[in-house]
Order: structure tokens, then C-alpha cells, then sequence
């Protein structure tokens, strides 16, 4: 697939993005390219930083249902389409080529805003027939990304859970989740919520060229902190792990969010499904280039020979020898370091009050 650079004449993306091109996205008949007429600028200037745009999306709906083995959720609800963040493993880039655009820098900086998800949420649990099951917010894009300080969706749609004992887990990369303890807490001590942190290094370093615009990584081990001091059952996912970059410090994040709280823990292979291999291979090349072999023969090794494998059951812990040696190194580690199964009660969905259809729940 051609690749449209977003980077500059110095070779390296824009300052606070992942992603350091533009591919088409798999459904386009047309390709757009670069072309030098002359007219180039300075070659000394720096590159042009995109802007993020932000368009309003009026819902139809907004609880997704799942019934993936491999996902412990049966319904979600993402507050918005495209992620700031940056990531350029993100699994959820191919989903903007159902928009026309594309799955690179156009998913960090084309950003959808549902503002009426609360109320069509609402809508949805008011319905005769809706069976009340906990709701996970953020499993596509970050429900906390930089834009909600805006645009508060994922908190508008918190209120509706709070007012209507809905219960909801939140999955998170961006220490911005904190601004919600005045609701998640008192949520908490009637089990209606948990939370989980995404840790996938603890090196600065490396976490600023690949999740640009998320909390850094000790930040997030903050918010495992302060989650837990405010009695949120709050958990760590090491997720994504990447072969021969971030592997090592599995351990290390574990050791890290439990001393700070944190009661669960679960981890992740890195998955590269459609346009978001070549994004990621461009990005090791452009920051890793001396490790960029490395990882993505580690990779094949765990995928079946393959950049990815999207079979249940394999695809988000991998298969073959170095696949069982980091479930190995989990386990212990889990052991060691006092994790339980048992850490989390199955979420409360016996205090679900439905909210009444002129949006006042009801008091009996």
C-alpha cells in the first residue's frame, strides 16, 4: 500500500503524532502521492504540524454489541471516532476507511464527536426490552482522549450510569479519568464500576514517539494511585506488548501499577491488523530503525508466520514458543506479586434503575 509522508524534510513525523503518513484506506479506487514541482519549502524549516479537526456526529445509536470469545465485554459504547493518542499499533485505524479516510495520520487528526451520546444512550436503556449488563467505555478509541476536556461526552454519559445505577467499566490510557472521581467513587462503593490503566512501557523514551498525546507512562501509574485511594477498583493492562521493544519491562509494569494499587492485570500481543501493519512498520523504521528486523521477525513467530492472526483464540496472545514463554513470565509474575482472580466481584446490574422516558429516573 503507497504511504503519503506527513513527514518533514527531516525525515520524522510531526511533533505529537504517530502515524507519519497518510495511507489510503482499503476501500478507495484512487491513490493520492507527492510530487516535487520545485515550489519545495526550506529544506531547513521545520515540517508543518496538522491540525486536529473535529466533526459533530449526531448518533442513530451508540451501544455496540459484541460476542467475541476473546473480549470479556458484551456491550460498549465509544464517545468518539478516531483517537488523538497516536498510537501507531492502534488496532481501531482501519475503522476510518468506513469513513474515507484514511487509517494513518487522518484517524489522529479527523476526530467524530457523538455530543448526543448521552442522550441516545439514555434512550437505549429506557427501551421495554433492554437486559442491564455492564457497559465498557473505550474499548475502540480513548473515551479520555485530549478532546473530551472539550467536548465531555464520556462524562455526560457517566451521569446517565451514575443517575440510573448503571454499571460500566472504563479502559484508558489518559490520566484525565480522575476528573470523574466525584462520580466513579461513590460508583464504586455500590460495584457499579471498575477500571483498567493501559501500561505498555515505562520508558519515557519510547512512549513519547509511540503514544504522543496519551498520559505519560508515570502519570498512568498515578492514576492506578489515586483510582485506588478513592476505593475504584482499578486494574493494569499491559497492552499492547511488542516483541523485542516493550517485552522486557512485562515484569516491571506489573510490579509498578500493583505497588500503586492496582488489584488485576491482564496483557495483550500486539495485533496489526489491515493498513495498520504498514503504519507501524514505517514508524519502527523511522524511530527503531537498528530494531525494526528484529521486532517484526519476533512477530511472525508469534503470529503463525505472519504480520497478523485474527483467529479467537490466538490473536491476542499470540501461539508458538516465545508466545508461551511471555504467558509464562505473566503468570509468575501475577503470582508473585499477589494479583487474584478473585480481585474483582462480578459488577452489580440488580440496581439498574431504568430512566423514565421524559429523562427522569424513577423513584420505585
Amino acid at each position: 500500500m503507497p504511504l503519503k509522508s506527513t513527514a518533514g524534510n527531516h525525515g520524522a513525523p510531526a511533533k505529537g503524532r504517530g502515524a507519519a503518513s497518510n495511507p489510503e484506506g482499503r476501500f478507495e479506487n484512487w491513490e493520492r502521492g507527492s510530487v516535487d514541482d520545485g515550489w519545495v519549502q526550506d529544506p531547513e524549516e521545520e515540517p508543518v504540524k496538522p491540525k486536529t479537526i473535529v466533526t459533530i456526529e449526531r448518533a442513530k445509536s451508540v451501544i455496540s454489541r459484541n460476542d467475541s470469545p476473546d473480549v470479556g465485554l458484551t456491550q460498549s459504547l465509544n464517545p468518539y471516532r478516531g483517537c488523538s493518542n497516536g498510537c501507531p499499533y492502534c488496532f481501531a485505524r482501519p475503522s476510518h476507511a468506513y469513513l474515507g479516510l484514511s487509517p494513518g495520520l487522518d484517524f489522529e487528526t479527523r476526530l467524530f464527536a457523538k455530543t448526543n451520546a448521552a442522550e441516545i444512550f439514555r434512550e437505549e436503556i429506557s427501551k421495554p426490552g433492554y437486559r442491564c449488563e455492564p457497559l465498557a467505555i473505550g474499548v475502540n478509541t480513548d473515551a479520555y482522549q485530549t478532546i473530551e476536556r472539550e467536548y465531555r461526552i464520556t462524562r455526560s454519559v457517566l451521569e446517565v450510569c451514575y443517575e440510573t445505577n448503571h454499571p460500566v467499566s472504563l479502559i484508558t490510557k489518559c490520566a484525565m479519568i480522575e476528573r470523574d472521581l466525584d462520580l466513579l467513587a461513590p460508583m464504586a462503593r455500590n460495584n457499579l464500576v471498575h477500571a483498567t490503566l493501559s501500561v505498555t512501557t515505562l520508558d519515557h523514551g519510547i512512549a513519547r514517539y509511540m503514544e504522543p498525546r496519551a498520559s505519560a507512562p508515570a502519570r498512568r501509574i498515578l492514576a492506578i494511585e489515586r483510582l485506588s485511594k478513592a476505593g475504584i477498583p482499578v486494574g493494569v493492562n499491559v497492552a499492547p506488548v511488542i516483541p523485542f521493544l516493550t517485552d522486557s519491562e512485562l515484569e516491571s509494569i506489573l510490579e509498578a501499577a500493583k505497588n500503586a494499587g492496582a488489584k488485576s492485570a491482564g496483557y495483550i500481543l500486539m495485533r496489526l491488523p489491515w493498513e495498520v501493519k504498514d503504519i507501524f512498520r514505517e514508524w519502527l523504521q523511522v524511530h527503531f530503525p537498528l530494531k525494526a528486523d528484529h521486532v517484526m521477525s519476533r512477530v511472525h513467530q508469534m503470529r503463525n508466520g505472519k504480520d497478523n492472526d485474527p483467529r479467537f483464540g490466538s490473536r491476542m496472545k499470540g501461539e508458538g514458543l516465545f508466545a508461551e514463554l511471555l504467558k509464562q513470565r505473566f503468570d509468575k509474575a501475577y503470582a508473585r506479586l499477589g494479583f487474584e482472580d478473585t480481585a474483582y466481584e462480578p459488577l452489580d446490574t440488580t440496581k439498574f434503575v431504568p430512566p423514565s422516558r421524559n429523562g427522569q429516573a424513577s423513584l420505585f
